[in-house]
């Protein structure tokens, strides 16, 4: 056959491959055998943003000539030139900051145990819509069900749950997971998750220690520069096995036959990685094609609510101490003050003696260091979301669902905890109410309440007056 005429005929950048076919379903090399010009300029001549091995081409050669190995690609080849397949698809490979809209096309002719294909590609420097939505029936529809629960004014996670959910069972897989990593903290979190029934996979709680962000961090070298890594069989897991041993071995003992593994990014940014494990090798070429859509999507979402969770994080927590800010009280208190819950609620005013006097004779540094460990101590007592930093030295705590006693047990351990700490000394005031609408009558008897505290300390420490100023 000439393959060489049939190429030039071809007026996009296209080659024929060839694929060694082994007789128990695995394949060998895998050659770029012939190219048209416009193909052999984009090795010789790459694009923009692509990088290639060597810029020589030469007729039937191995293609991990010009490319790192890439496992997707060599099964579309192999599901062409072997199976006899028509394939598309329309991928962002991490190593090219390029999108290529590729198919792989079956030929009839055959030599020995060698099939061949032929690979047309078109190079695209920004994500064409038309060609990502160019999908099947079952797929958009999928997908949009996605973006629809994705849109949905309901719990995030819980929609992320269902997605989850929906997203295992299209995969016809055991296990479906959602990752995020902290890059910073070097750790990783469970968003989501979602188990086959009767399945005997256990949950990621169980392996996600502080070693697991090793393991994901070594998966972008893994997938080697493609978009994402499907492993379907003993073959592929050979390849997993000699590029990442730990994960290989992470993999099977935890009952992993195969997996798919998409990386989740958005503008550059890896946020994490969603996987199914177990799924089912038929539909290989099904879940690829869904999952590059609905993982870019989810990429987007994903970062956007990170942001968002981010300024919000930014709007409502002071800076300095970690605790929430005067703005985070007042809609805590309009909130409280409008529910209809009925709970009680208890108050508790905290005023840090002594951080006027520091600030005069060791500097603000100083003064920020005893508010920063003035905040430790009531963190050592009460959650963060229940302090709030009120102004300068005044902190409010926040506590509902709570008793009489144990508020007054709260205000005695806190007076305990900050005794753990270098001049920090507090004066307290609390204020309790059966009903939380009440809460502003408790935050004024609080501070009342803290005053009177504050009074009676420098009457029984007048050594300590002197010593240290009174900011009030």
């Amino acid at each position: 056959m000439d393959f060489q005429s049939f190429v030039d005929n071809i007026p996009t950048a296209a080659c024929v491959v060839s694929v060694e076919n082994f007789d128990n379903g695995d394949y060998g090399n895998i050659r770029i055998v012939t190219g048209n010009p416009t193909y052999i300029d984009s090795i010789e001549k790459p694009f923009e943003n692509v990088t290639m091995l060597t810029k020589k081409f030469v007729p039937n050669s191995e293609y991990t000539n010009y490319l790192n190995r890439d496992m997707n690609f060599e099964d579309a080849c192999f599901n062409a030139a072997v199976n006899k397949k028509c394939l598309h698809s329309y991928a962002h490979p991490a190593r090219f900051d390029v999108w290529f809209n590729m198919t792989f096309l079956p030929l009839a002719y055959e030599n020995g145990n060698t099939c061949y294909c032929v690979y047309i590609m078109e190079v695209n420097f920004k994500p064409d819509a038309k060609r990502m939505s160019s999908i099947s029936a079952d797929i958009a529809s999928a997908v949009l069900e996605t973006c629809i629960k994705l849109r949905s004014p309901g719990d995030f996670k819980e929609t992320m749950r269902s997605i989850c959910q929906d997203v295992r069972e299209l995969c016809d897989s055991e296990h479906f997971c959602i990752l995020l990593m902290d890059h910073e903290k070097r750790k990783c979190t469970v968003l989501s998750e979602a188990f086959a029934p009767e399945s005997k996979l256990l949950p990621m709680e169980n392996y996600n220690d502080d070693k697991f962000y090793d393991i994901a961090e070594s998966w972008e070298d893994t997938i080697a520069g493609s978009n994402c890594l499907i492993i379907k069989n003993k073959h592929d897991m050979d390849i997993v096995r000699e590029r990442n041993p730990v994960w290989y071995r992470s993999i099977t003992g935890a009952g992993g036959r195969n997996i798919v593994l998409f990386p989740l990014k958005f503008k550059g940014e890896l946020l994490g990685y969603v996987w199914a494990i177990n799924f089912s090798a038929d539909v290989a070429d099904t879940i690829k094609e869904t999952l590059e859509l609905t993982t870019f999507i989810l990429a987007s979402e994903l970062y956007s609510f990170r942001l968002i969770d981010k300024l919000h994080v930014l709007s409502s927590t002071d800076m300095l101490t970690g605790v929430m800010n005067r703005n985070e009280m007042n809609n805590c208190v309009d909130a409280l003050a409008k529910s209809s819950s009925g709970k009680a609620v208890g108050i508790l005013f905290v005023d840090l003696n002594g951080l006027k006097t520091v600030n005069d004779n060791d500097g603000h540094r100083a003064g920020d260091d005893l508010l920063r460990n003035a905040a430790c101590a009531m963190r050592d007592v009460f959650a963060v979301h229940e302090i709030f930093r009120a102004g300068g030295d005044e902190f409010v705590i926040v506590l509902t669902d709570i008793t009489e006693n144990e508020l007054k047990e709260k205000s005695e351990k806190l007076k305990t905890a900050s005794e753990k700490y270098e001049n920090v000394e507090f004066a307290v005031g609390t204020a309790y109410e059966e009903d939380v609408k009440n809460i502003r009558t408790a935050l004024h008897n609080a501070d009342e309440s803290m005053y009177a505290d504050k009074k009676h300390y420098y009457e029984m420490h007048p050594e300590k007056r002197r010593r240290k100023s009174d900011n009030k």
